[in-house]
């Protein structure tokens, strides 16, 4: 019999940390910044309180919350089609918890469209963890503070001393200050302008405009 189950449930579910911490240190063996527990447990509240901000039901919120939770978990796989392969992971575990079908088509969506190489906005919750993912960088998500071995993309995260994501009645900012010493401008937009289009598009699937702030002026 299926039921509506909670994020707690999944929260604490040991085989989804399990995958989460499996993923995380995979990733960190590939050079990757950080994407553990506090990772998903951000992108899980971010997810949820942009839902409840553009007033959407309880129901939706509680599955954006859990798809937040679990979209990275395919990285405990491997990091390419990690969505996809996050997707038929978490189908397994809700329907082990006995979740209604309709509620693991739309988590499995959410997640298997959440990466900027493939994904697509396809229902509310999966909008809001492409913008609660996106937005989250920051210098703290690098693991190794040695700046000479810094590529790219650990220069663009380690230039961003502080992220946070705004909301208007139809408007979501993701606001950054940039210690442009560390990274140039140009370097970010080479890097996450993809992700940047997909936020744009989220927003518009909620309704909104999305904006891309950096030290103050607004470039999207």
């Amino acid at each position: 019999m299926t039921k509506s189950i909670t994020f707690e449930q999944v929260r604490d579910h040991a085989e989804v940390r399990a995958y989460i911490e499996a993923a995380d240190l995979h990733l960190s063996a590939m050079g990757f910044t950080e994407h553990g527990l506090r990772h998903a447990a951000l992108v899980s509240k971010n997810a949820g309180a942009i839902l409840q901000h553009f007033g959407y039901d309880q129901k939706e919120i509680e599955l954006a919350r859990i798809a937040g939770f679990m979209h990275d978990i395919g990285n405990s796989v491997s990091r390419e089609s990690h969505g996809q392969i996050g997707a038929v992971l978490s189908r397994l575990i809700l329907k082990e918890l006995g979740a209604d079908y309709a509620d693991i088509a739309t988590i499995m969506a959410a997640i298997g469209n959440h990466d900027e190489s493939v994904g697509h906005i396809v229902n509310a919750p999966c909008a809001a963890l492409v913008l609660a993912d996106k937005g989250d960088v920051h210098f703290k998500r690098v693991r190794e503070k040695d700046k000479a071995t810094f590529d790219i993309h650990d220069r663009v995260n380690y230039a961003v001393r502080e992220s946070t994501l705004e909301m208007g009645n139809n408007t979501l900012s993701l606001v950054l200050k940039i210690d442009s010493e560390i990274s140039p401008l140009m370097d970010y937009f080479e890097i996450f302008l993809p992700r940047m289009v997909l936020s744009r598009r989220a927003a518009n699937y909620l309704g909104a405009e999305f904006h891309l702030i950096i030290n103050g002026t607004q470039l999207l």
